[in-house]
C-alpha cells in the first residue's frame, strides 16, 4: 500500500509539473508579442529606417539589391531617401541626372493606420520640382512593403524591413 500511495505522488508531481512549463505555441505567441511591440515602438517614435531587399518595378521583373545600398530614413522632422530607380521617367528629369528616388524634405499629411497584421504609414513629400506620396505597410513580424509614387516617375514598390535609425559615430 505504501508503494503504490509512493507511485502515485510521484506520479501526480510528475504530471503538475508539465503542466506548468510553457508549450512551444505559448513561447512563439511570446516572442510575436514582443516583437510587435518593438515595431510599434519603432512607429510611435518616428524615427526608423526602411531598407530594401527587393524593387518591384512596374512591367519589369523584380530585382534583387541586397548588394545596393538603399534606405527610407524616417525623423521626427524630415524624411530622407537614398533608394534607386527602376522604371520610366517623366517630365522634369534630364537625361543621366541621378536615377534614384534621393531627396531629403518635410513630410506632410503623415498618418498612421492600425490594421489586423500591419500598420500602414501614408506620408507626402515635396521637393523642388518633384513631389513624392510614399506608402509604408509594416508588418507585425518586421517585414515591410513600401510603394513610392513620384509627379516625375513611374510607380515602383520594394520589399524589406524596418529597422532602428543607425547610430552616428
Amino acid at each position: 500500500m505504501k508503494t503504490l500511495m509512493t507511485t502515485l505522488f510521484l506520479f501526480f508531481s510528475i504530471l503538475i509539473g508539465f503542466a506548468q512549463e510553457k508549450t512551444k505555441q505559448q513561447i512563439k505567441e511570446e516572442q510575436k508579442m514582443a516583437q510587435q511591440k518593438q515595431i510599434e515602438a519603432l512607429i510611435e517614435s518616428k524615427e526608423y529606417e526602411f531598407v530594401a531587399d527587393r524593387a518591384n518595378p512596374q512591367g519589369i521583373r523584380s530585382i534583387d539589391m541586397t548588394t545596393n545600398d538603399n534606405f527610407l530614413r524616417f525623423k521626427k522632422d524630415t524624411i530622407h531617401s537614398s533608394m534607386p530607380f527602376f522604371g520610366r521617367g517623366y517630365s522634369g528629369i534630364g537625361y543621366g541626372s541621378g536615377g534614384g528616388l534621393d531627396f531629403k524634405g518635410v513630410g506632410q499629411n503623415y498618418s498612421v493606420k492600425k490594421g489586423k497584421k500591419s500598420y500602414t504609414i501614408k506620408v507626402n513629400v515635396r521637393e523642388n520640382s518633384d513631389s513624392y506620396d510614399i506608402i509604408l505597410e509594416i508588418f507585425f513580424n518586421g517585414t515591410s512593403y513600401l510603394s513610392m509614387n513620384s509627379s516625375n516617375r513611374s510607380p515602383i514598390s520594394y520589399n524589406g524591413e524596418v529597422h532602428k535609425l543607425p547610430v552616428k559615430k
